[in-house]
């Protein structure tokens, strides 16, 4: 499912028409992530959790050459799914 066929979905199940969808849509999108870059973490209870993985500075291999390489540590967001959501799918 890519963005389009989401905001059609979302406007459907929710009675909207698709360009408050697609406010909606980019809106929850903006806010989870403005609370990540905040540091925070996003929480919907029953569907999962939004938030900000810390990866330390590590070596690593240039895949082409062989030689190390320092890989730089960074910040990536993560999702994790709840419980309600697992057994949905089970």
């Amino acid at each position: 499912m890519n963005k389009t066929e989401l905001v059609a979905a979302i406007a459907e199940e929710a009675g909207l028409s698709k360009k408050d969808a697609e406010k909606a849509l980019k809106a929850f999108t903006d806010v989870v992530e403005a609370e990540l870059k905040k540091g925070g973490k996003v929480q919907l209870v029953g569907f999962g959790t939004f938030e900000v993985s810390e990866r330390s500075a590590r070596e690593g291999r240039n895949p082409q050459s062989g030689k190390p390489m320092k890989i730089a540590a960074s910040k990536a967001p993560k999702f994790k799914a709840g419980k309600a959501l697992k057994d949905s799918l089970n």
